[in-house]
């Protein structure tokens, strides 16, 4: 290991057993932040091997930058973003060091805070013109609350601090203060690293509570944030939107016998509104077809998390043969929708998805058609294959997401997938529409389908995957005639 670098464990405190209300600050160096009582989470990378982040975007992994660090190396990334921490945090500061290694013309590299969503947060970035931004986001509505000129900001290694506290945003470079302001988009989420269009390594990430925080001034010795602050509240037990008082009732959560029909819509369609509000305690069996009536579905209790952790139970569990159609999927989404086997999934929309919208499994002839709907702010995949057969994504709109679709990389069992996206549009940001596994003989055909905001995005691409749970290793993308199936005809960037 590096000298000049203390060796700190990883910790991350979920806030019930955190306890860190009332208790008092230590002092903390703001170049090498170290855990103190309240510390809620602290990373340094020195493992080699960071877990407890979720990924979307971008192409992350540990390098040796003096010491080691977390590198972000696809400059070319429109949003590359990793996560961590807890999605119920709400008075906290995250500070990091962070190094833009290259960046493009309005591109950026920064820590977030509050992260309630890949596109609703408060973030603090090095800027390519050059300055330090503190900034809110929602969606594409950006509002900079302040900015300060940064000496070297490429190739140096500066201190990001963010803190948020209330409606109160605040920002600190080098312990400069950058700016403040009132924050109303999200009052509570997780912390984040972003870059835009940058490559960027990141070390020694630490958040600590700081509601009433004291704040840092320019020198190494700078005492980190105060920590009497209460801690960020629990979520509630009943996390989710209000059921609205004037909305008409949603139909209960029970199968309903088949029914013909369907409500498949164009990916131009604009967004549904729901007709009512659903909590869902308990996933929700559907063993013929259920018609929402386009009522919001959300999770509550044990399905109130919207987390990237595997093994989340889903808000729809489709026995084999099974169609779920005309349904919102709101936030909390928990992980979306089970099918065990063949399923239909027609006019379904995810607004915020949770670890996966949907899951695939079942056999080597299962048969899976997504048509109509939509999906956005999906912080990695959107479709999982862990089963075998074939999935049709038709008359389909994503916005905001990591990957469309991916074949299992690494599931105990293995199949041949067959992939077919006809009549989708997809929005930036997005790192990726399909991985494959090239080796089991997975093919991925594209037909009619639009990319827009970013001509750089990967259409496919192409893994080498494995049974043993190993990270599958990637060996190319574009059309091949083989395992990726389309042309320039077949895919329109705008």
């Amino acid at each position: 290991m590096p000298t000049g670098k203390p060796r700190r464990r990883r910790l991350y405190a979920g806030l019930a057993a955190a306890g860190v209300a009332g208790i008092a600050a230590a002092a903390v160096a703001l170049t090498v932040p170290s855990a103190n009582a309240s510390t809620l989470f602290t990373e340094d990378f020195e493992a080699g091997t960071p877990s407890g982040w979720s990924r979307s975007g971008g192409d992350w992994s540990v390098v040796d930058d003096g010491s080691k660090a977390y590198r972000q190396s696809k400059a070319a990334s429109e949003a590359a973003r990793v996560f961590a921490g807890d999605a119920s945090w709400t008075d906290y500061a995250v500070q990091a060091r962070v190094k833009v290694v290259e960046v493009g013309a309005g591109g950026f590299a920064g820590v977030a805070a509050r992260a309630s969503g890949p596109t609703t947060l408060y973030r603090l970035v090095l800027t390519s013109a050059g300055t330090a931004e503190l900034q809110t986001v929602k969606g594409s509505a950006v509002t900079v609350l302040g900015s300060v000129p940064v000496t070297s900001p490429t190739g140096t290694f500066h201190t990001l601090q963010i803190q948020a506290g209330g409606t109160t945003v605040k920002g600190w470079v080098d312990g400069t203060p950058v700016g403040s302001g009132t924050g109303t988009v999200t009052a509570k989420g997780r912390l984040g690293l972003v870059t835009s269009r940058a490559s960027a390594s990141f070390d020694d990430v630490l958040a600590t509570t700081a509601g009433s925080a004291t704040e840092p001034t320019p020198a190494r010795t700078t005492a980190a944030p105060a920590t009497t602050a209460s801690a960020p509240a629990a979520a509630p037990t009943t996390a989710g939107p209000t059921p609205s008082k004037t909305a008409s009732a949603a139909p209960s959560p029970t199968t309903v016998p088949p029914a013909t029909g369907g409500g498949s819509t164009s990916p131009d369609a604009p967004w549904p509104t729901a007709t009512g509000s659903k909590p869902v305690a308990a996933s929700v069996k559907v063993t013929g077809t259920l018609d929402g009536g386009m009522a919001r579905y959300y999770g509550t209790g044990a399905l109130g998390g919207s987390g990237q952790d595997e093994g989340q139970d889903p808000i729809f569990d489709l026995a084999d043969g099974a169609t779920l159609k005309n349904v919102i999927l709101g936030s909390p989404a928990a992980d979306g929708v089970h099918c065990a086997g063949t399923c239909t999934l027609i006019n379904v929309w995810w607004e915020d998805v949770g670890e996966d919208a949907a899951t695939f499994r079942g056999g080597a002839n299962a048969v899976f058609t997504v048509d109509g709907g939509g999906a956005r702010k999906a912080d990695d995949k959107v479709f999982q294959h862990n089963g075998g057969g074939t999935l049709t994504i038709k008359n389909f709109q994503v916005a905001d997401f990591g990957k469309l679709y991916r074949s299992c990389g690494n599931c105990s069992t293995q199949y041949k997938r067959t992939l077919v996206v006809e009549n989708v549009k997809a929005t930036a940001p997005g790192d990726l529409l399909a991985g494959v596994n090239a080796n089991y003989g997975d093919t991925a055909t594209f037909r009619n389908v639009t990319i827009v905001g970013d001509k750089t995005m990967d259409v496919c691409t192409r893994f080498t995957g494995n049974s043993t749970g190993k990270e599958p290793t990637k060996t190319g993308s574009g059309p091949d005639g083989t395992t990726c199936k389309y042309t320039t005809s077949d895919v329109t960037f705008k």
